[in-house]
């Protein structure tokens, strides 16, 4: 560990600090240039687009500029730390849209009184961007947070802690149950946790076919029930009429265990109790819920998917926003909606199906990568993402009427390269 966080440090200060920079994408090398950037040419894309505030994304950055917001309340697995001390997340962050998607990123820490401070300041410099990513907010405030600017902003605003974690867990869900000869209306699912992802995650699922009275919500008072007063809004809802009150009462024939909580609180005794084939997404991060040396010792058929790279089925929220906002913003979407998600963790479920291309499972030691019960989720360097999803989200929003160009004339992708041509 002490390596690991020697390494980390060294990382983000050297040879200059921070991850992000800002390029040029203009000549800057004659005068003419710099009369065309700045004073006086730069006068003549001002007039057009106070003409016409559609021409600021053919004249400007902001149809390819995504803010990554946070005010620092939930920061990864490491709680309220403060808005700068999210930063080197927020800069990971835009990494990833810039490395996967070709997606420009500007990250902005918001210090806030208030979620409706918050807000506030979000909404004032939306203008700016293309799209808004939300990041490492709390609950129940992140809800409000996000409902309200999607309401008062006319561009994409997405939380990715709930609605990214909840679409790359439905693609592997679908394709675990497939494999273990189960549906998703029939599933018996427990959810470990009743934050933003676990909450997300359960709505994805009823979205797409799950019933809400085979979902069976834990938190740390036990399972939420018809008869606790204690509950918000957004718990309430999955509050079940049932005399189940502890966990393990829950996962008693249960066929899906999903764990967005802490470490190690799924026991061996408790993996026994779920029904054959079970399925166990334990997300916790950097430790799961239950480690799967010990979950493959205690069932031998268990279907086992992490948050983490070193083990198979990770659950990686980079397999779904990039692609998400890459696919709203080439048809300049007004919102990221559930006919999006829902087309997203559709595309990811199916190229899991697919044969898996040589430069892929070169990228992961050479090993053999094929649909099946250690292979259900695509991998984050199988370049065939940027074409399949953002395909997908891109005739969802056509479809569902919040696309506002038609359908892209350089699709299908096939490297971030292609994102620029056309």
């Amino acid at each position: 560990m002490s390596d690991l966080k020697t390494a980390a440090l060294e990382y983000h200060a050297s040879p200059r600090p921070g991850k992000l920079s800002v390029e040029l994408t203009k000549p800057t090398a004659t005068a003419r240039d710099l009369s065309l950037a700045y004073s006086p040419g730069v006068a003549e894309p001002v007039r057009e687009i106070a003409r016409d505030p559609e021409l600021a994304y053919r004249y400007t950055g902001k149809g390819n500029l995504v803010a990554v917001i946070s005010d620092g309340t939930a920061i990864l697995g490491l709680g309220d730390l403060g808005p700068l001390a999210s930063k080197p997340v927020m800069e990971g962050k835009g990494v990833l849209f810039k490395r996967f998607a070709g997606v420009d990123v500007f990250d902005i820490e918001v210090e806030a009184e208030s979620p409706q401070a918050f807000i506030d300041t979000v909404r004032r410099i939306s203008i700016t961007f293309g799209g808004i990513n939300l990041e490492d907010i709390k609950a129940p405030e992140c809800f409000e947070i996000e409902r309200t600017l999607i309401e008062q902003c006319d561009i994409p605003v997405f939380h990715d802690d709930q609605h990214g974690t909840a679409i790359v867990t439905a693609a592997g869900m679908l394709n675990a149950l497939e494999i273990a000869g189960k549906s998703l209306p029939e599933a018996k699912i427990v959810c470990l946790g009743a934050g933003a992802a676990a909450i997300s995650c359960m709505k994805l699922l009823v979205s797409m076919g799950a019933k809400i009275e085979n979902i069976f919500m834990v938190d740390r008072k036990g399972v939420i029930h018809a008869g606790r007063d204690d509950l918000n809004q957004y718990k309430a809802v999955f509050a079940s009429e049932t005399d189940k009150r502890t966990m393990s009462d829950a996962l008693e024939g249960a066929d899906v265990f999903v764990g967005l909580s802490g470490p190690n609180l799924l026991s061996a005794e408790d993996l026994k109790r779920m029904a054959p084939n079970p399925i166990v997404f334990a997300c916790s991060n950097p430790d799961p819920e239950i480690s799967p040396e010990l979950a493959h010792s205690t069932r031998n058929d268990v279907i086992m998917a992490t948050g983490r790279s070193d083990y198979p089925n990770q659950v990686n929220n980079v397999l779904g926003f990039p692609f998400i906002f890459r696919g709203a913003l080439d048809v300049r979407a007004t919102r990221i909606n559930e006919e999006m998600k829902i087309a997203a963790a559709l595309a990811l479920r199916d190229l899991a199906k697919e044969p898996v291309p040589q430069e892929v499972c070169d990228a992961y030691g050479g090993i053999k990568l094929e649909f099946g019960r250690e292979y259900i989720i695509p991998k984050p360097m199988d370049q065939r993402l940027i074409n399949v999803v953002c395909d997908a989200v891109a005739k969802a929003a056509i479809d569902s009427g919040v696309a506002t160009l038609p359908y892209p004339k350089h699709y299908p992708l096939q490297s971030v390269e292609d994102v620029f041509k056309g």
